[in-house]
């Protein structure tokens, strides 16, 4: 995929962190990643060493168990992440921004002395360790606190964003029965304020377990009466559950995945440290919602003794330069968007470069899907020529990347640069064998890594979690995206290769979908799949109606009306179609995979499995997807 000349190449990498841990070594870059894979006891531990992690390492780094799941790191570790995250840091934690232009500064004392109160509120509420908080809430500075309140005592951190109606919300925080809920009063989106109030009595009369509710609006009040608390953490166990991410299924309702709080810390100190080179006091912005694991990405970089910068509003309005605003007024260094993003200002004309200060920014970071290769082009070309363009990918599953920037290195044309430190990502074929370079292939993992889930919520035998990542190769990690290896070294990333949906940047399950859908009278079932489109995915939706009716302009407003008010805006297709027959295997279930390839023109891998083959036929060159 890369040409033979890079389009950026490090000035003076052995001024890096990484560039000075592959000095002490003797090794480059390639060499040090299989060290760090090879050998993952001693790479973790000396990434606890050089972050100056606070509590008891113990005695054993990594202990291999008989799978990828039994395998644990640190087991007799003693740490408390919110101990870490608030430790030493000096000058302005959090500036918390808004549509209106509100905007706030909180220096790492207040962030100590609130979050302090906020942990006294909770205990005296009878929060201890185990226990589930949830928010459901815009971007703001109260939800971090809170999270931080929340990981002292050592309860469990949950958070949705507040365009997620009441059900979708149940379906997430019903399975963890929380005790405590942080509730939006409002949000601000395109020129509009969405009142929340009436929602948010919704959720609290759908969560049994609540025994109580705070408005962000009487957070300060609620925590006032504790302001002269004393820090206070519970150190716990390396793998005991910090946070609870909701991954969609094809099936039933969102997956629970459990990641343990240190576990996630430690992935993501590691990924500051050595492959975004983040350093105290520098500014670090990735626009995001409170329901997109790059929320809790971007808590974690305080773990570096940053400035975090929070927006919640459109990234379009009231111009779709406002990010670029932001960059330029709060002097931003790392800039973090998703691919859909940077794809929607090429298509738009926008030129920061022109119109825009942008000398601060040494890092722009782009995820949530393909940032396919003429977007790698627009951001030299029309952003900034020297900044260090960091494509990565990973996800809810791993609350961190596979594979992201390497400081070392040279950023090649479409290519992710290569796999972070102690992440042995790989490409297989279909065989179970790493294919060739240039040779598309499944993304996999072939060892753990300390941010692999400790399980799925409720799922005491592992059978969800098996089946999520282990089925395709065993005891390898199957991530779902189809990729290639390149001669540099790097990696390119092509989509997905499950059912999983890719929406707006943010990977949504089927199964949302359809409880929804097959409410209408008019649908016998539907189908739900992705469609590889203007160098990003599109959904579809495909219903099979029942006999006597039509599928009108007047019933797909009606649906797409339905998704956006019962689940979330995301969760709307971008076309919907009426087919005869959905495609199912011969025990009857649908086959969304089959679908996806044949729309995507890719060969179909499991036609044999099917009981009518022929339903293909008809998903072929549709008219109504070309356009």
């Amino acid at each position: 995929m890369s040409s033979s000349s890079p389009l950026w190449a490090p000035r003076e990498p052995d001024k890096s962190a990484l560039g000075r841990l592959q000095a002490a070594k003797g090794l480059d870059y390639w060499s040090l990643h299989k060290w760090s894979i090879e050998h993952p006891g001693e790479f973790w531990s000396l990434a606890w060493d050089q972050l100056n992690l606070i509590g008891d390492k113990g005695a054993i780094a990594y202990q291999s168990g008989s799978d990828f799941i039994s395998s644990k790191f640190f087991p007799d570790a003693k740490i408390n992440v919110a101990e870490n995250l608030l430790a030493n840091g000096d000058g302005i934690a959090i500036i918390g921004l808004l549509e209106d232009g509100t905007r706030v500064e909180i220096s790492y004392a207040q962030v100590r002395q609130k979050s302090a109160a906020c942990t006294a509120a909770m205990r005296a509420m009878g929060i201890t360790s185990g226990d589930r908080v949830v928010a459901w809430a815009p971007n703001t500075p109260e939800v971090i606190i809170f999270a931080l309140g929340a990981l002292s005592i050592g309860a469990v951190v949950s958070t949705a964003s507040p365009d997620f109606a009441p059900n979708a919300v149940q379906d997430r925080f019903g399975q963890i029965e929380p005790k405590l809920i942080l509730l939006g009063d409002n949000y601000q989106y395109g020129g509009k304020t969405f009142d929340l109030k009436n929602k948010g009595d919704e959720i609290i009369a759908l969560l049994p377990t609540l025994q109580k509710s705070v408005p962000i609006s009487e957070f300060e009040s609620w925590i006032a009466p504790f302001s002269n608390s004393k820090l206070e953490f519970t150190r716990l166990p390396f793998d005991h559950p910090g946070f609870v991410l909701f991954s969609s299924g094809t099936t039933g309702k969102p997956k629970c995945i459990t990641h343990s709080g240190a576990g996630v810390m430690l992935k993501a100190g590691a990924e500051q440290l050595y492959q975004f080179d983040m350093k105290a006091s520098e500014r670090i912005f990735f626009f995001t919602t409170c329901g997109w694991m790059m929320w809790n990405w971007l808590f974690m970089c305080l773990l570096s003794k940053t400035t975090i910068v929070l927006y919640d509003g459109s990234p379009v309005f009231p111009t779709n330069s406002i990010l670029f605003d932001i960059a330029e007024r709060e002097k931003i260094n790392f800039f973090g968007v998703s691919a859909k993003y940077i794809d929607g200002i090429k298509k738009a004309g926008l030129k920061p470069s022109e119109t825009h200060d942008l000398s601060s920014i040494r890092m722009i970071g782009s995820t949530g899907s393909v940032l396919v290769p003429e977007s790698f082009d627009y951001i030299y070309e029309s952003v900034k020529s020297d900044v260090h363009l960091a494509s990565m990918s990973g996800g809810t599953d791993i609350c961190g990347c596979f594979l992201a920037s390497i400081p070392t290195l040279p950023v090649y044309r479409g290519e992710l640069q290569g796999p972070c430190l102690g992440m042995a990502a790989d490409v297989f074929n279909s065989d179970g064998t790493p294919a060739k370079v240039e040779e598309k292939g499944e993304l996999v993992c072939t060892v753990p890594f300390p941010s692999k889930p400790i399980g799925f919520w409720g799922d005491e035998n592992n059978q969800r979690y098996r089946a999520a990542y282990f089925e395709g190769f065993k005891g390898i990690w199957t991530h779902g995206d189809f990729a290639s290896r390149s001669e540099t070294g790097g990696v390119t990333l092509y989509g997905r290769s499950d059912a999983t949906l890719n929406s707006r940047g943010v990977r949504i399950g089927t199964a949302e979908i359809y409880r929804v859908v097959e409410t209408f009278p008019q649908i016998q079932e539907s189908m739900a799949v992705s469609q590889d489109w203007d160098n990003d995915t599109r959904v579809v939706l495909f219903v099979v109606l029942k006999a006597g009716n039509k599928l009108d302009a007047e019933l797909i407003n009606e649906i797409k009306s339905a998704l956006k008010n019962q689940a979330s805006p995301r969760h709307v297709p971008d076309r919907i179609l009426a087919t005869p027959e959905l495609p199912r295997t011969k025990s009857n279930k649908l086959v969304e995979l089959a679908v996806t390839d044949v729309i995507n023109g890719r060969e179909v891998r499991n036609r044999d499995a099917l009981a009518n083959p022929a339903a293909l036929d008809w998903f072929s060159n549709l008219p109504e997807l070309s356009e």
